[in-house]
């Protein structure tokens, strides 16, 4: 089976969230299971690109409205990767120093449209396109209504949405930019009297599907407006949850952390990562060590956490370290706070990937206090180094994530307030103390399989069920 996922983000090369780690990470699973499964996304100027050597596969133009644009088909040569990857270079639209700006809708349509030409070319076209996000939203649409495309319309087409809140609004003014179409069905490419992209890819994908089971619920009741849209097109809706990348993810091997451990000597080895992560960051590395790794937005809780943090060190003998980036307030209130609890407290405003593993290696918690969490990686992070969740129940975290109280491993609470997240933030010290248990807890949950194997293996039956 011939699978091209088509996304603005694919690990290593290009990631602000995770749908980069997924796009990473699920065509290879695909691929070890024996499917032909690839990946194409914008070819961006950046450090992966800037030191890896490509391969010119086509060239052409494309038509977006009145302008005509070449673009190339470019393949990555990369030795490490491990299936082909492949790129549109569009020099002035697509070839930038970032990912996503104020206003990417050219640049996306643009890019939407030379996968769709390119595909069009193809002598071995593919069994399957899957669609990943807003971005690759109007793939759906054209597939099935654009003249040009008519021959692919035969081509099941999946789209995943990781979240629902960005669906790529546009006005009518780029109508005449999207390949022509019979104006009797402009009515799918239409919510609430504007373009929607993901709205489109809904009425018109064979099968969408979420990143967890519980998420594909949650947008039923709250879905930024896609609610109706979704519980009627519920019969082509399944979620099937999102995995990681055992191989990237794996503190045996990984070449990031201080030292390496398994679940037979995660005692020593975490104490050896928190050991230099305190040193390097001024905490008491005998204390209870609780992290948070992410966007500092809404979504994620954020804005809650300086007076969280405030108020639980005053009350509690923890340390605190918060590595991410995000709305500017809230990144000068977490800074600020490092001058009334230096010792206990400390933050990295940005995002290193090398940091970020070895917080997972050395934390005793990892916070996840989310509003909205689709699925979920960094709690299947946390697990997969030893490290407990403290999250709020809801979408993926739902799924993966179950309470000490009955029977689990993690520490859930069920609203996104201060006073709830301090709750749980106490009883995760209070497990803490009890250092059987929590050591006990620590190896049990190093052992859960959260691979990329099973959700891979899920994608393809659901491919095999409508080709």
């Amino acid at each position: 089976m011939k699978i091209i996922h088509v996304s603005a983000e694919c690990y290593p090369i290009a990631k602000i969230g995770g749908l980069a780690d997924v796009v990473g990470a699920l065509p290879k699973y695909q691929y070890q299971l024996g499917a032909d499964s690839s990946v194409i996304m914008p070819f961006y100027n950046n450090k992966f690109t800037k030191t890896n050597r490509f391969t010119e596969l086509h060239e052409s133009e494309l038509k977006l409205g009145h302008d005509t644009i070449p673009y190339s088909v470019l393949r990555a040569e990369a030795p490490d990767l491990e299936f082909p990857i492949y790129f549109i270079h569009i020099e002035h639209l697509l070839y930038k120093e970032y990912v996503y700006s104020d206003n990417d809708v050219e640049r996306f349509l643009a890019f939407q449209i030379a996968t769709m030409d390119w595909i069009l070319s193809l002598e071995n076209k593919p069994d399957i396109i899957h669609c990943h996000d807003h971005h690759t939203g109007l793939i759906p649409f054209m597939a099935q209504e654009s003249y040009n495309y008519k021959s692919l319309n035969k081509i099941p087409v999946i789209t995943t949405i990781h979240n629902a809140q960005y669906q790529g609004w546009m006005s009518y003014e780029y109508l005449h930019k999207i390949p022509e179409f019979n104006s009797k069905y402009l009515g799918l490419l239409d919510w609430n009297g504007i373009i929607n992209p993901l709205a489109a890819s809904i009425k018109c994908a064979w099968r969408v599907t979420t990143v967890s089971p519980s998420y594909m619920e949650e947008l039923k009741e709250q879905a930024n407006g896609l609610e109706n849209l979704l519980a009627a097109e519920s019969a082509k809706c399944v979620g099937i949850l999102n995995g990681i990348d055992t191989d990237v993810w794996n503190p045996e091997t990984d070449s990031f952390i201080i030292k390496n451990y398994t679940k037979t000597t995660v005692t020593s080895g975490k104490k050896a990562n928190k050991k230099w992560l305190c040193k390097e960051y001024d905490l008491d590395e005998t204390k209870p060590l609780f992290a948070f790794i992410g966007r500092l937005v809404g979504e994620k809780g954020a804005g809650l956490l300086p007076k969280v943090f405030n108020e639980i060190l005053k009350s509690k003998d923890i340390s605190i370290f918060l590595l991410g980036s995000g709305f500017k307030e809230t990144e000068t209130e977490l800074l600020y706070l490092k001058n009334l609890h230096s010792g206990n407290y400390n933050t990295y405003i940005g995002y290193d990937e090398k940091l970020s593993h070895i917080i997972y290696a050395s934390a005793d918690f990892l916070l996840m206090p989310s509003r909205v969490e689709p699925c979920g990686l960094n709690q299947m992070y946390a697990l997969r180094y030893g490290t407990v969740p403290v999250v709020r129940s809801i979408g993926g975290l739902k799924d993966t994530v179950v309470d000490i109280d009955s029977k689990g491993f993690g520490i859930c609470h069920q609203d996104v307030s201060i006073a709830s997240i301090i709750e749980a933030i106490k009883r995760a010290s209070d497990f803490y103390d009890n250092k059987e248990a929590f050591n006990a807890n620590r190896k049990n949950i190093m052992s859960l399989n959260h691979s990329w194997e099973v959700s891979a293996k899920a994608y393809l039956n659901l491919y095999n069920s409508i080709n």
